[in-house]
């Protein structure tokens, strides 16, 4: 038997056994060493606004619909962890490139144990150089690089990214890697501190001044080249708009749940031809699509962090055990406390 999170419904946590699956020919059992909790869209089946647990998602026609059987259901088995990395415990009879203690990354739920194939585990196979629990941020990190990819961010250009979360942090270090001068904006000044501490060139708290009003006298009139807005909040958003230079491009990667209050799209996006970039990791931009997938994108932040060109693991403030996990979800719904990367130690 194995343990697993599951959200039961809004604002409640129990640990559950779950039987573990009879293991394939081609298959591996991976026992799970780290597991991530997300501060965004796993915080909204926690608090139960999440548009999954409301409506039914039409994958054929790519909406959302009414429905009395929308597409999430509590009891929510395993959470919705997307961010493990565990070792190599048991191999199927037909398994060849994979070995006993190979490390994976993936995303399979907080549980204590999963199986993939042969072919998974190749592909997610963490580089020996590199710290195990620096594998939690597979999908985050591809969350931040597809944002990166829709901006499409040149040398010597000025870039604000809107929300320095972790998904925030991770794209500022990355818009530095692609030689940008990186304005950090967020309304928590120990975040910012963070911000700056990875490489950030300069801090705005949105509660403090005009943001747009300061980036645009630091450019010259101009605004800035790219934003990008990764906090989910819809009045972040909104103010990327009015950062902008004139007809330029707000990519929009942060998950923004319920309606949007503080955005006005008859004001600067209106009268400043303003284009807005939809990133979702579930695709990338369609000319980029023959070059790169989730897999490259994966790939590249591991070897990123291998190479020491990003700091993701000084990300993780905070380390919990199976049996506090309860706590920790209501502290990151709180605010209890500064914090980032949260993750639970098998």
């Amino acid at each position: 038997m194995g343990k697993m999170v599951t959200i039961r419904k809004p604002f409640e946590i129990e640990i559950e056994d779950f039987a573990e699956a009879p293991l394939q020919s081609n298959q591996v059992r991976i026992k799970t060493q780290y597991s991530g909790i997300s501060a965004g869209t796993e915080l909204t089946v926690y608090r139960g606004n999440n548009p999954f647990s409301k409506k039914k998602w039409n994958a054929e026609l790519h909406i959302f619909e009414p429905s009395a059987e929308p597409s999430m259901r509590y009891p929510v088995p395993g959470g919705v962890g997307y961010e493990e990395v565990g070792v190599v415990a048991e191999l199927g009879s037909a398994v060849q490139e994979i070995h006993i203690g190979d490390v994976v990354y993936g995303a399979w739920g907080h549980r204590s144990s999963h199986t993939v194939t042969e072919d998974y585990a190749k592909v997610h196979r963490l580089p020996k150089e590199l710290d195990p629990i620096c594998g939690i941020f597979a999908q985050m990190g591809a969350i931040g690089l597809n944002a990166i990819l829709d901006a499409d961010i040149h040398i010597g250009e000025t870039v604000a990214i809107f929300g320095q979360g972790v998904p925030g942090q991770i794209v500022a270090q990355l818009a530095k890697q692609n030689g940008a001068t990186v304005i950090a904006v967020d309304l928590d000044d120990w975040r910012l501190a963070q911000s700056c501490r990875f490489g950030a060139d300069i801090a705005l708290n949105s509660r403090n001044c005009d943001v747009a009003r300061e980036i645009k006298q630091m450019t010259e009139g101009r605004g800035a080249d790219i934003c990008i807005e990764i906090s989910g909040v819809s009045a972040a958003l909104h103010e990327a708009i009015r950062a902008v230079a004139y007809s330029g491009r707000v990519v929009c990667s942060g998950f923004m749940p319920g309606s949007a209050d503080g955005l006005f799209l008859g004001e600067e996006f209106h009268h400043n031809r303003i284009n807005i970039v939809g990133s979702q990791i579930n695709g990338l931009a369609p000319h980029l699509t023959y070059r790169w997938d989730r897999i490259r994108m994966e790939q590249t932040i591991m070897k990123l962090q291998q190479t020491g060109q990003i700091d993701l693991k000084s990300l993780i403030t905070h380390r919990v055990q199976l049996d506090q996990v309860a706590q920790a979800f209501d502290r990151l719904h709180r605010g209890a406390e500064p914090s980032l990367q949260v993750v639970m130690e098998f």
